[in-house]
């Protein structure tokens, strides 16, 4: 049964619209702005993904990562965190009081995460089929096998959800419960710039030139969804607040890794275009990774679909959309006032996405 729910925010954080009146800093401006020079002159480690972890495996494309425990015993059924190929995982382990992966270990799970590397120009004809099928895959068995499972959790974000998604039609016999966050699933309800910009985009002249999806194209695309937010009022805020340090801690950890931003495969680009915002191939069912079909409605697993309302990068009606095109009878969908970091990255999602999502996964697992 398909349960739509809405949680009232409390603390969602946002970047507040400042208007900056020279006189209200009067004499304390200069001090302020020289602050502000100095640091962006002289930036400071910024520390991130600080959560304990051990490496499982090392390839040049990913790193299996698995969270050390809190508990000595943790709930058996382990999680795997399929982190999408745009900007970096840390974004999932920013700093202790806004890590989704700090909050799920404290829940009680055993946690682990893909953690994607950046691509070189030769991995440019990596494409889907090697990531769903073979990158994923091999963690999915090394996990099962680390655990002594039959099955595990799933659990994927914004694109890394999209391609759990694929994994879980073609491997679901390893796939205890699916967690999405943001999926991209019908672009024909996407009415976003970003859908906008790919239906219209030509992507096979951009990675027949460049090999691969240049990293600083993808920033200047993000910058103008919202340059306003994203350019001087951002830095409005930074000044107003320079003194406050704990503010500015968060706010270098969020510049970082918004400009932190790898390149993309280039045959995994042009299918995210053209097969999938461009032709919307995957919520038609014909999305095709090497010789088989992507077929949602073959997914019966219990599905968690979580979704932003506020998310101005991925539609939350194409993300919705995912729960009618399965076929599983226990089928969630939960909504939340907030944005595609918001839902992860934010005091709101720490006091209510998590908790929502851990109650939940905690009566689908084997303890």
């Amino acid at each position: 049964m398909l349960n739509n729910t809405t949680t009232n925010p409390t603390n969602q954080e946002k970047y507040p619209n400042v208007s900056i009146s020279l006189d209200k800093y009067n004499q304390d401006l200069p001090e302020k702005l020289d602050k502000f020079t100095q640091l962006y002159q002289n930036p400071k480690d910024i520390d991130v993904g600080g959560t304990e972890h051990e490496i499982i495996k090392e390839t040049n494309i990913y790193r299996l990562l698995h969270y050390k425990p809190i508990f000595k015993r943790p709930i058996k059924t382990p999680i795997l965190v399929v982190y999408a190929l745009i900007n970096k995982s840390y974004i999932l382990d920013l700093q202790a009081d806004k890590s989704w992966i700090r909050n799920l270990l404290f829940q009680g799970f055993d946690v682990y995460l893909i953690d994607w590397k950046p691509p070189t120009l030769n991995d440019k004809y990596i494409n889907f089929d090697d990531y769903v099928n073979y990158f994923i895959d091999d963690c999915v068995n090394l996990i099962i096998d680390q655990g002594s499972v039959d099955k595990i959790t799933l659990h994927g974000y914004c694109m890394g959800a999209t391609m759990s998604v694929m994994y879980t039609t073609l491997h679901q016999r390893k796939i205890k419960n699916l967690v999405t966050l943001a999926p991209v699933i019908d672009t024909s309800k996407d009415s976003t710039v970003i859908g906008n910009f790919g239906r219209t985009m030509n992507v096979d002249r951009i990675i027949d030139a460049a090999g691969n999806m240049h990293p600083q194209l993808l920033r200047t695309c993000f910058s103008a969804l919202k340059p306003f937010k994203q350019g001087m009022n951002k830095y409005f805020t930074l000044l107003e607040h320079i003194d406050d340090k704990k503010f500015v801690q968060n706010f270098l950890r969020i510049e970082k890794w918004l400009y932190d931003v790898p390149p993309i495969t280039g045959e995994v680009f042009k299918q995210w275009i053209k097969d999938i915002y461009q032709n919307n191939l995957l919520a038609k069912n014909k999305l095709k990774l090497g010789s088989k079909v992507i077929d949602l409605s073959k997914i019966y697993i219990p599905l968690l679909n979580i979704v932003a309302d506020e998310d101005h990068l991925v539609s939350p009606e194409g993300s919705a959309a995912l729960n009618s095109l399965v076929s599983s009878i226990d089928n969630r969908l939960m909504r939340f006032p907030t944005g595609h970091v918001g839902l992860i990255a934010s005091n709101y999602s720490q006091l209510n996405v998590l908790p929502r999502m851990g109650k939940w996964l905690f009566s689908r697992s084997d303890k």
